[in-house]
């Protein structure tokens, strides 16, 4: 159990005693058991069960997890470039990376951006408008709709082309 975090990120975890404190990193390891830490640091397994419901502890292990995590992000930045850089790595793989990189420096979203969710309301009501003109057209209902359903599918494909950009 390394101790390499900023104090200043751990005021609650701080606030701890040891035997707590250790408790923390042990339950973030997540390689134990309760009664395992709790003998450890001879204590009940009670003990354990009553720190785990204290805002303090609660405080405290949200604070040392972001911290390690923390500690974690250049490794692992470095090892999504390689991922995205590796001349094996199949293309899905890569893609993942890259968005997982955009979505951490947010440049990235999988809920869109309104831009984008304009595109996809423009594509909606070009498909609707498609749909109708072709089955007015197919009712016998010409009255020019083949120059509107051809006028509509170039708009669907400027469309489309739009949002694959």
């Amino acid at each position: 159990m390394k101790d390499n975090h900023k104090s200043s990120d751990l005021t609650a975890f701080l606030r701890l005693t040891s035997k707590r404190q250790k408790a923390v990193m042990m339950l973030f390891e997540n390689d134990k058991t309760i009664k395992e830490i709790a003998k450890e640091l001879k204590v009940s397994d009670r003990a354990i069960y009553k720190w785990k419901n204290d805002p303090d502890f609660i405080q405290a292990q949200q604070e040392y997890a972001i911290s390690v995590l923390d500690t974690a992000l250049p490794d692992s930045v470095r090892e999504l470039m390689k991922l995205i850089n590796g001349k094996k790595v199949p293309a899905m793989v890569k893609l993942q990376a890259i968005q997982t990189v955009f979505k951490r420096a947010g440049l990235f979203s999988d809920n869109g951006t309104p831009e984008l969710d304009k595109a996809r309301i423009r594509k909606a009501n070009a498909d609707a408008d498609l749909t109708e003109a072709k089955v007015k057209a197919l009712q016998g209902g010409n009255n020019g709709q083949e120059d509107k359903v051809a006028e509509l599918m170039g708009e669907l494909a400027d469309a489309i082309r739009k949002d694959s950009e």
